[in-house]
């Protein structure tokens, strides 16, 4: 039978529940267990896809076609662990069940309420879509002491209970706040967001303490002490310089350990960590350096962009380099010469976004790349402004655009209204709801034999994530291919333009999908490692 292990956080937002989790994810993986992942969101959106990046980060995305929270994306970073839309549920989408069986009399008269009606359905989608994992890890979203995440916390209540201490456990993180003036650490506020988990009846198992610095063995037995756990079961989660020293980090201070005492299950033979280790030595002890520019629109907030960063590392763990990132807002291209800012880094990226904003400023970014021979990837809407660049400065079509952008000139780029999804024809129209009606998740692309895209990927066809509601405008594809822009990636049907690439050039490449989705530290995807080993050629130019 499944365990189930809750996650909550206290005392402050962006704690790292969500690496919290992954990693914890990743230890038992490597104590040989099977794990699934979940996330449980309080807000009241069906999922993110309508929320800006600016608000909420990325939007990440499922094979299965599921907009979800970016904490997904640490998951299967971690663990590798495709996730599904059973994975991340919001009450958005748990209103949307009870008010649907409402309407369908499924409820039979009764006065629906948030218990047992509400929390009866989170338990549902909690329990939903397993087979034979030996751990479910469940993060819930929000602060405790949140309004939103109540009837959240009372559904894993009511579940710890169910399934009793032999196949539920509950780990809270909190943080203990240093105070330079005095030189100590504060465990109050752990101790009043424990408080807080037991007004609603939750007695936390396990916690885990963020700190910029260690605790000592009195603090330590303090905050066991007056929130009731024992003294082994407070974990000390301290700072690091990477992301992925998390797992290591947390096994040398007894976490996967403890979890496992809890459970009654074996855990005197040691995890194989040797994946952990050799990431680490990539990170911290490269033979080189590279810079790469990345021109977007989200720059305020740099969880925008999450899976391509990570994915950019990924690159550079394979090539045994640093990738040093510099984040350009693309209107400023707008305003100055690219050349100022693009000179003298070792590739460019131009990333997915929506809107007109910042999108010239892009495709001066992108004529840069292509005429002084700097590597070049775009991702999604940066394929788009690629393909409207070369339209205009080679092809001719001085007035090449977007329909996202109105309807003047050549749209060489137009809203999809026809496609293929794996069950039946997908029809949208310009009026179309903003929610739920991009082309999203895996979808095949054939590679032309011979193109870089197909040595890279080294097979004929590949699956990847999308997330658009654009394409390319596949009557184009004669005159751009008469000046070097090669359509190398089709859809089966032969319609819609995935991949292109500028022949002339020694690495140009524009893709519709977005792969930074599926690459992960211990499997970096092979376009980011190409286009990494395509930067350290550059700047052994520069």
């Amino acid at each position: 039978m499944t365990r189930f292990i809750f996650i909550t956080g206290g005392v402050v937002s962006s704690l790292g529940k969500g690496l919290a989790t992954a990693s914890l994810g990743a230890l038992l993986q490597a104590r040989g267990y099977r794990v699934r992942l979940r996330k449980l969101d309080p807000y009241l959106n069906v999922d993110p896809g309508t929320m800006s990046p600016l608000q909420h980060g990325e939007v990440y995305v499922t094979d299965d076609g599921a907009e979800t929270d970016l904490d997904l994306g640490h998951y299967e970073r971690f663990t590798g662990v495709p996730s599904r839309r059973s994975d991340n549920v919001t009450t958005g989408r748990i209103y949307s069940v009870v008010l649907s069986k409402e309407r369908r009399g499924e409820y039979l008269g009764a006065t629906v309420q948030v218990i047992p009606h509400v929390t009866d359905t989170i338990k549902d989608s909690i329990a939903a879509d397993l087979a034979d994992e030996d751990f479910l890890l469940c993060e819930i979203g929000g602060t405790v002491g949140d309004i939103e995440s109540l009837p959240f916390l009372e559904a894993i209540r009511q579940m710890g209970n169910e399934l009793g201490r032999t196949y539920s456990m509950f780990v809270h993180l909190t943080l203990l706040p240093y105070i330079s003036s005095t030189d100590e650490l504060k465990t109050k506020p752990t101790q009043h967001s424990v408080k807080e988990l037991l007004s609603v009846g939750i007695q936390p198992n396990l916690l885990l303490c963020r700190s910029s610095r260690p605790i000592s063995p009195s603090e330590r037995r303090k905050i066991a002490l007056f929130c009731n756990v024992q003294e082994e079961n407070v974990i000390l989660a301290l700072d690091v310089e990477t992301i992925y020293r998390v797992p290591l980090c947390y096994h040398k201070e007894g976490l996967d350990i403890q979890v496992c005492k809890y459970f009654g299950i074996p855990h005197a033979r040691e995890p194989n960590l040797t994946i952990w280790n050799n990431i680490i030595k990539h990170i911290i002890h490269p033979k080189g350096e590279i810079t790469i520019a990345v021109v977007g629109k989200y720059m305020k907030l740099r969880d925008s962009y999450k899976s391509l960063a990570e994915a950019l590392t990924h690159g550079g763990i394979a090539n045994d380099v640093r990738v040093r990132l510099e984040w350009i807002d693309a209107e400023l291209f707008e305003l100055e010469d690219a050349n100022r800012h693009l000179s003298h880094v070792n590739g460019i990226l131009v990333p997915g976004g929506f809107g007109k904003r910042g999108a010239e400023g892009k495709i001066r970014a992108i004529r840069f790349a292509r005429e002084q021979r700097v590597p070049y990837f775009g991702i999604c809407f940066g394929m788009q402004m690629a393909v409207i660049e070369t339209s205009r400065h080679l092809a001719g079509l001085s007035t090449a655009s977007s329909s996202e952008f109105g309807s003047t000139g050549e749209l060489v780029i137009g809203l999809m209204r026809e496609w293929h999804s794996n069950t039946k024809v997908e029809r949208r129209a310009a009026d179309s709801d903003l929610g739920g009606t991009m082309r999203v998740g895996a979808y095949p692309c054939l590679l032309q034999p011979g193109s870089l895209a197909h040595s890279i990927y080294g097979t004929d066809c590949i699956s990847e994530r999308h997330r658009h509601r654009y394409e390319v405008n596949i009557s184009y594809r004669e005159s751009l291919h008469a000046v070097g822009l090669l359509f190398s990636g089709l859809s089966p049907d032969g319609i819609l333009p995935e991949i292109i690439e500028f022949s002339p050039h020694p690495w140009f490449i524009g893709v519709q999908f977005h792969p930074e989705l599926k690459s992960k530290p211990f499997s970096p995807h092979p376009l980011f490692t190409s286009f990494i080993r395509a930067a350290i050629a550059q700047s052994r130019l520069v």
